[in-house]
């Protein structure tokens, strides 16, 4: 007879619905470059129409689903958690991720604020434990969520007083 299997919950939280816009506003800073470069060749070379029309067609498929259904799908995806026992994280959206960082093991927590996330009143909140996995990143929370959760995870850090290895 098999034992059942232990599945872990879903964190309960989801970043701010602004990390949709802040991912979008990702995905289009990143073409920029790809689609100006898909111009010029389209206005400086005349001779390759078909495999520019390709090219084109191709390009903005990709933008399109980068820009459009990606930060969309990811918002589905990606969720947070922090109890008095560990840090929960699931991200990805083709490859999904989760992650359990035991409060025991946190060695520093910080706070990060890119142009964009300033601009929109995000911040991350970055994890960093005694693991070889890395740091646990917990995205696109509005700014005073992001504090709220950097002071609680120091709080409840503090109880635990191990030394995180």
């Amino acid at each position: 007879m098999s034992q059942p299997r232990t599945i872990m919950a879903d964190p309960a939280w989801r970043p701010s619905p602004k990390a949709k816009l802040l991912w979008t506003l990702h995905s289009a800073v990143a073409w920029i470059i790809p689609l100006v470069a898909l111009i010029v060749w389209v206005v400086f070379d005349s001779g390759h129409r078909a495999a520019q029309l390709a090219a084109s067609a191709v390009a903005l498929a990709l933008a399109v689903f980068s820009i459009g259904v990606i930060p969309l799908w990811r918002y589905a995806v990606h969720r947070w958690e922090v109890t008095d026992e560990a840090v929960y994280t699931r991200v990805g959206w083709v490859t999904q991720e989760s992650r359990v960082a035991p409060i025991s093991r946190v060695q520093t927590v910080d706070t990060e604020r890119g142009p964009l996330e300033r601009l929109l009143g995000l911040a991350t909140v970055t994890v960093t434990t005694a693991s070889s996995a890395g740091a646990v990143q917990i995205t696109g929370l509005d700014l005073p969520v992001a504090e709220q959760t950097v002071t609680r995870l120091a709080e409840i850090a503090a109880l635990h007083r191990g030394d995180a290895t």
